[in-house]
């Protein structure tokens, strides 16, 4: 479960700094938007599989990933198994962002990565959108975006390929942390993509043997991205184009991951155990 800032927390969430935020949306607010928000943020630090809502419940935090952070949205089905609507990195936020209210969660939003967030209460997110009409445009464009993503994946889901899928969530993995180490295990990627865990194991068993991954304990290394990506469909840069037009900058670039990756405290694949 997540938990509280402490004194004993990691550098990268004691160095979440309010002139250059480590969420990208944050940082493309202008000075005066930002300076109505920071003082309500707070720096907070979850672990891989913390639920951060339940669908049905009432959303009282907003949560901005910062870093390496990633969150799912898992849509869960009455058989009980969940799937991967969107993946939400320091690109987006999750919970309220546009809606006036305390309105139910209808997905699960469930941490894939761990690290540093920033949050605070939906309450004074909402009475600071009521200073600021530009807040409040900025904050339709990334809800637009999501839904684009959301779009995107109802489409990728029906025709893609399970390869196609898998190298596609890979990638926008890497994107977003520079980290070619993915602590996911092959159940956890099949019950994300809502296909069995042998046609998983077929796919990386066959992206293993041309040397694109290795598979390790608790996840996979990306060896080739290069050929990753040739592998991938399209969905990824048809977001990344989409989040261009109407937030230019706020996608993460593979140089800004790189440079996230290097400068971090921790050993490469210090997030997959072994």
């Amino acid at each position: 479960m997540g938990s509280e800032l402490d004194n004993d927390q990691g550098s990268d969430v004691r160095e979440l700094r309010v002139e250059r935020p480590a969420n990208n949306l944050l940082r493309a607010l202008r000075a005066e938007d930002l300076s109505l928000l920071m003082p309500c943020v707070k720096p907070w630090f979850a672990e891989a599989g913390t639920v951060l809502y339940e669908p049905g419940d009432s959303v009282h935090t907003v949560y901005f990933p910062c870093g390496p952070s990633l969150v799912s949205y898992v849509v869960m089905l009455e058989d009980g198994r969940g799937v991967e609507t969107a993946l939400v990195g320091r690109e987006g936020a999750l919970g309220g962002i546009v809606s006036q209210g305390r309105l139910p969660a209808y997905a699960r939003g469930l941490v894939q990565f761990p690290g540093p967030f920033y949050r605070m209460e939906s309450r004074e997110l909402e009475e600071a959108k009521t200073q600021s009409p530009t807040l409040r445009h900025l904050f339709a464009r990334y809800a637009d975006c999501l839904l684009a993503q959301v779009f995107q994946s109802v489409a990728c889901n029906a025709t893609h390929t399970i390869e196609q899928r898998v190298a596609k969530w890979l990638v926008a993995a890497l994107d977003r942390t520079g980290d070619h180490d993915v602590p996911l295990t092959q159940e956890q990627l099949a019950s994300m993509l809502g296909v069995g865990r042998s046609y998983i194991s077929r796919v990386v068993q066959g992206m293993k043997s041309r040397g694109v991954l290795e598979t390790r304990r608790g996840g996979v290394r990306v060896r080739d991205k290069d050929e990753l990506q040739r592998l991938s469909c399209g969905c990824n840069a048809a977001v990344r184009s989409h989040f261009n037009e109407l937030l230019q900058g706020v996608y993460p670039t593979e140089e800004e991951s790189t440079v996230l990756k290097l400068g971090s405290v921790a050993a490469p694949g210090s997030r997959m155990p072994g």
